[in-house]
């Protein structure tokens, strides 16, 4: 019987209940502790909603270690590049609090989970430990025959977004760190390549984010619709890398030779304004809703079980969570080729788009958009293919199987 192993395990953002990156850290920590003993450095001010969380009898394999900075230095902790400024902090000082409990506790491992990009470096994978990093992401890049749809905010964005990567690259930390881990796991292939290029001795590529056994349960209760209108819908920040107007753009072709169908917009973003602009100018502004951020979660899925597919033509996603929870909810996806929602949508539950041209694009999507609305039959034999997909590859229970097998693989490596 594999013996169970000291774990130190990095999650600076952990949440119980929560989605994205507090959910990732939340779920890799307590489906570890099934196999080994772990340990958890995460913020302090994780603290309350993880400790209002009941321990199940038997358990107390978790243990958490709270860890922040001083409160002089939380002012760079301001915005969105406050909190970037923020986490390269509190990464480097939470190497010693790291060597202090390895001193103490031996560990016999260690895995970075949260924050899961690849550019900042993780220091305490300088342990003299064995260290697995990831899923870690950042690497995808926006297809080129796209890059010229966004808008000019959205083009400077992508520009400061390139040159942080370029340097990033070339930061000698950033390249020990990765060349030291016994293996990295990358969120896409893109990122495999990145990370591969940048000297990781050992990839594989597995996704970032999954779905618990209650989630599954949840979203099983959706009944797959086939009722008039055809609605499709897509959720998240109006970003424009999201690919919303790329969304709208195929939708206004498919909705010429297809009017009994709606487009349902949900959340809110910097992009809501242009994005309005652009259903006006295609002529699809009455057949698209923008219902803006909803109060709660329950709102979001409520209206995602109203829809008949999820459109989510993200160009550059480590992952893409909302695409998990529509296939999770038996919805079809119509996504594009590229990143994290490639990885999740396969044939039988949905449609990718190549990104080759910017023609092709639309077309593709605009093309499926049209076998969904011609083919009620067809969305229920996707809905339920996309339910068997999500369950089987995205379950927490057997991603966990997964990273254990590579745990006892990197421990027993010489």
């Amino acid at each position: 019987m594999p013996r169970r192993l000291k774990v130190l395990m990095s999650a600076y953002a952990c949440e119980p209940g929560q989605g994205s990156e507090p959910g990732v850290g939340w779920n890799w920590a307590h489906e570890m502790a099934r196999w080994h003993d772990v340990w958890v450095l995460t913020r302090a001010n994780n603290r309350p909603t993880i400790e209002q969380v009941p321990v199940p009898a038997g358990e107390g394999r978790v243990r958490w270690v709270y860890f922040d900075l001083p409160r002089w230095a939380r002012f760079w902790k301001r915005g969105s590049r406050g909190i970037q400024a923020y986490y390269w902090l509190w990464q480097l000082a939470a190497w010693r609090v790291g060597a202090r409990l390895h001193r103490e506790v031996g560990f016999d491992l260690f895995h970075h989970v949260t924050f899961g990009k690849y550019w900042v470096p993780s220091y305490l994978s300088f342990l003299p430990v064995k260290s697995i990093l990831g899923p870690l992401g950042g690497g995808e890049s926006t297809p080129p025959a796209l890059a010229g749809t966004f808008s000019r905010s959205g083009r400077w964005y992508e520009r400061k977004r390139n040159l942080v990567r370029v340097l990033a690259n070339r930061d000698p930390i950033l390249r020990a760190t990765l060349r030291r881990a016994s293996l990295v796991a990358a969120t896409t292939e893109e990122s495999r390549r990145t990370i591969e290029r940048l000297g990781a001795p050992r990839m594989v590529v597995e996704a970032q984010c999954g779905v618990t056994e209650g989630e599954l349960a949840f979203f099983a209760r959706i009944p797959i619709r086939v009722e008039q209108p055809f609605r499709l819908i897509s959720i998240g920040r109006l970003l424009h890398w999201k690919g919303f107007h790329l969304g709208l753009a195929a939708f206004a072709r498919f909705n010429r030779v297809c009017p009994d169908s709606e487009y349902w917009v949900v959340s809110s973003g910097p992009e809501g304004g242009a994005l309005k602009q652009l259903a006006a100018e295609l002529g699809i502004a009455d057949r698209v809703t923008f219902w803006g951020r909803l109060p709660k979660l329950a709102d979001v899925y409520d209206k995602l079980a109203q829809a008949d597919a999820l459109v989510h033509p993200a160009v550059h996603e480590a992952f893409g969570n909302v695409c998990l929870e529509a296939l999770a909810a038996g919805r079809p996806v119509i996504c594009l080729d590229a990143g994290g929602p490639s990885l999740q949508v396969t044939e039988p539950c949905g449609f990718k788009a190549p990104v080759t041209t910017l023609e092709q694009s639309l077309d593709s999507m605009a093309k499926a958009m049209e076998a969904l609305y011609r083919n009620p039959e067809l969305r229920v034999r996707m809905g339920a293919a996309a339910r068997e997909r999500a369950r089987t590859h995205f379950h927490w229970a057997r991603k966990a199987e997964r990273m254990n097998a590579l745990y006892e693989a990197v421990c027993e490596a010489g």
